[in-house]
């Protein structure tokens, strides 16, 4: 079991997030804490394998924490969920070695599939005795290639997802560019699942073209409202194209 600690200080963001957790087959919860100074005692004294933190909290802020991680040489790894999505907050989690990072609000799958990626790497590194090249540059490289470096052909979409639908929901999007929608109302417009939606939807924000703001009323689960955030025709060209 992967040993997890979720560091958050917002009550609600918390109780999400372990509940997304209690979902995940191989993760074990060891303490959800707000704060830095509850956090550090609990990796010193127990065995903890993977942080979920936050940044902006009360008293010490989340790249205190992760500092005095390093510092201690504590073999703990880190996943980032923070609003920070400034190009300074994402260097920087990249410079401590943090092994992913969501930015909020996000949805279960993007969640999902941050935790499965590393349990998947876990699981492979520790059968291995040792790695050759091809599987270090697996794990190290294998990654979505940034958009500046992609120039302007054709770009495959994540698994699941098709050219066809995405240019539906593009189109929806620009009939009405400065309006907000939910994820339901989206999926009626171009007559799919809102599970299905709620897929192409996060691609989407993940790319900034997007933004999302989760809703809480005052009764049942929280809503997600999006808005266009990047009128980017040549982006969207790259993927919606061939």
């Amino acid at each position: 079991m992967i040993r997890t600690v979720i560091v958050e200080d917002d009550p609600m963001v918390a109780k999400i997030n372990t509940r997304y957790l209690e979902k995940m087959d191989g993760f074990e919860l060891v303490a959800a804490v707000p704060t830095v100074a509850d956090a550090l005692p609990i990796i010193e004294r127990d065995q903890v394998d993977l942080i979920l933190l936050d940044i902006y909290m009360p008293g010490e802020d989340g790249w205190s924490l992760l500092s005095k991680i390093r510092w201690l040489g504590q073999g703990v790894d880190v996943i980032i969920i923070s609003a920070a999505n400034d190009k300074e907050s994402i260097k920087k989690a990249i410079r401590f070695g943090a092994v992913d990072y969501l930015i909020k609000p996000f949805e279960f799958e993007r969640f999902q599939t941050a935790l499965n990626s590393y349990k998947q790497e876990q699981s492979f590194i520790e059968k291995q005795e040792e790695l050759s090249q091809n599987d270090v540059d697996n794990l190290l490289l294998n990654k979505e290639q940034p958009q500046s470096a992609v120039g302007t052909s054709s770009v495959e979409l994540p698994k699941g997802l098709t050219k066809n639908t995405l240019k539906l929901i593009w189109e929806k999007i620009l009939e009405n560019k400065t309006e907000v929608f939910s994820t339901e109302e989206m999926a009626q417009q171009v007559g799919i699942s809102r599970v299905s939606m709620r897929k192409y939807l996060f691609f989407l924000a993940d790319i900034h073209i997007i933004e999302t703001e989760v809703v809480y009323g005052a009764v049942g689960r929280p809503i997600f409202k999006h808005r266009m955030a990047n009128l980017d025709h040549n982006l969207m060209e790259k993927y919606i194209s061939g």
